[in-house]
């Protein structure tokens, strides 16, 4: 099938493009569909000088348990296996690519009538995004429609005789199909092992939506959904305009009538999965921001769960559901059963007979132009270079301004912090005179601190509860003793020891522990006084004293 070099000026309001029509239709066009285990074969007629189908035949493909799916020699000789056992010689085949091995993306491109220039456009948009090299890829396209954007508001504040904002220009939404070299030449090398010619390879979900408008189920206009069910797969795909915006396929596993017991499903798991799958890809196309409401959801395939999945559907969408009705193909009686279950096959067959061919077609893709215009190119780069450094000063200054507002961000919870912490501050900076004043002093407490340990009693018959220093260098202790003669012990030992201690103040009380008498000592350090820690030796303590031992967590 050629592409056509060009194509002749077009009004605006009525743009569409597609391959050059072709003078001769084929007599009889032949569509393979490798469904699962099954081959489906799809061949064409001509009726009123239109394409229209004359059979659906299906046969099984016979591959062994372990075969090699991916081994083209093997997939063909099982597809010439089964067109013997349908006593069937086609001429030109038709194969199809599933969703799963295809890349859909949608562009919107400036309005080019020019088919080749619109491909060049179009390899030079994919190739950035796609998951692999561009020398890898067949990339193919289909004009979906023309979008005219509304006219801008005219300007109340602006001046009288001001020219008015000029309309925006048009643009094609386009939809792109993009395959590896590698899945090409796979059904070329099939094809080849099943001793058929391969003319053409499209794409499965743009086949079923050609099959759907040839049933004549839906009006014109209106927005659908088609769910395939195939033994092991689901692929939904959305139509509008008679192309497919977007398109979803997710596995299900093998039903029980399509697989062995070790390896099928129950049916309600596959009815529920496929359930599933349906509601959630509507959810997605429903997100998008151009999706249109759906009027209408068929359900198509030959698993023998279609009638399930369309009761279930029923109750979780508010979309009518329906079975695909193909009784507008006018089928011979041996092929309506069949037909059930192909039509991408369909589908297939009756767009590489009509005039335009495939929308989407991987053997044939539509090609830039060999000869470029460079003039145009330097325009488009010198416009990409200035939007590329448009992008990298507005870059550049967004994270300068972001680098200056995170160090504002920091000052400001810096002050809000030390804000909240004023009385913390406060609390030290008088701690802090307190050390001072201690540090400037003549004497060191602490050294009277260790001191007044060694020369106390020993703890299991008095412990000190508070120590403290008064301005005028009065050491005051706090003591809890077990009984009054400690006490008088004390104020010996501590006279002994070199203070001046004023009389004890003993006030009995009751303590859980044994600790009943309470007393407060003052006592005055003398200036002759002179410590030698070396000359006393601290009591020993206690056995089961535990308060030097790390704290447990948790408080134990």
């Amino acid at each position: 099938m050629a592409d056509s070099d060009s194509l002749p000026a077009f009004p605006l309001k009525t743009f569409s493009l597609t391959r050059e029509q072709r003078s001769k239709l084929p007599a009889q066009a032949t569509a393979l569909d490798l469904d699962g285990r099954s081959l489906r074969v799809v061949q064409t007629t001509t009726r009123s000088g239109q394409p229209a189908v004359a059979r659906v035949s299906v046969a099984s493909l016979n591959l062994p348990a372990d075969a090699d799916r991916t081994d083209a020699a093997v997939l063909g000789t099982a597809i010439a296996k089964a067109l013997d056992q349908l006593k069937l010689k086609p001429g030109p085949v038709v194969l199809g690519i599933p969703r799963a091995q295809v890349v859909l993306k949608t562009l919107l491109l400036p309005v080019i009538p020019d088919v080749r220039e619109l491909a060049s456009i179009v390899h030079l948009q994919v190739g950035k995004d796609l998951p692999f090299r561009l020398a890898d890829a067949v990339i193919d396209f289909q004009v979906h429609r023309q979008i005219t954007p509304p006219a801008p508001k005219p300007d109340v504040n602006a001046k009288p005789g001001a020219e008015a904002p000029a309309a925006p220009p048009p643009k094609l939404e386009v939809l792109v199909a993009v395959a590896k070299r590698d899945v090409v030449a796979f059904y070329q090398r099939a094809a080849e092992a099943a001793g058929v010619k391969l003319v053409a390879l499209g794409l499965l979900p743009s086949a079923s939506a050609r099959c759907v408008e040839a049933c004549r189920v839906n009006e014109a206009g209106q927005a659908y959904a088609l769910v395939s069910l195939r033994p092991d797969e689901l692929s939904i795909d959305v139509v509008t305009d008679q192309a497919v915006p977007f398109s979803r396929s997710a596995g299900l596993g093998v039903p029980p009538s399509g697989g062995t017991p070790n390896q099928g499903v129950t049916a309600e798991a596959f009815v529920a999965a496929a359930t599933i799958e349906v509601v959630r890809s509507l959810h997605s196309y429903s997100g998008l921001g151009s999706a249109g409401a759906l009027a209408k959801l068929f359900v198509a395939g030959a698993t023998g769960h279609e009638a399930a999945v369309v009761a279930a559907l029923a109750t979780r969408v508010s979309t009518p559901v329906a079975l695909l009705d193909c009784s507008a193909l006018e089928l011979p009686d041996d092929s309506r059963t069949a037909a059930a279950g192909a039509t991408a096959g369909i589908g297939l067959a009756l767009g590489f007979a009509e005039a335009g061919g495939l929308p989407f077609d991987f053997l044939n893709p539509k090609r830039p132009a060999v000869q470029r215009d460079l003039r145009k190119i330097k325009i488009l780069a010198g416009v990409a270079a200035a939007v590329v450094l448009f992008l990298i000063v507005a870059g550049l200054r967004s994270w300068l301004v972001g680098q200056r507002q995170a160090v504002l961000d920091a000052i400001t919870a810096e002050a809000v912090l030390a804000e909240k912490q004023r009385p913390i501050y406060r609390q030290m900076i008088g701690q802090a005179g307190v050390v001072n004043e201690w540090v400037k002093g003549e004497r060191d407490w602490l050294l009277h601190y260790a001191y007044l340990t060694a020369v106390l009693p020993r703890s299991e018959d008095v412990f000190l509860t508070s120590l403290s220093v008064s301005g005028q260098g009065i050491i005051r202790l706090a003591v809890r003793a077990k009984s009054g003669a400690v006490l008088a012990k004390i104020e010996k030992q501590l006279r002994a020891a070199g203070y001046e201690v004023k009389p004890l103040a003993i006030t009995p009380g009751s303590d859980k522990t044994g600790y009943e008498f309470l007393s407060t000592i003052e006592l005055v350090v003398p200036a002759k006084l002179k410590i030698d820690l070396s000359k006393v030796t601290p009591p020993e303590r206690p056995e089961d004293d535990a308060s030097l031992e790390p704290r447990k967590k948790g408080g134990g």
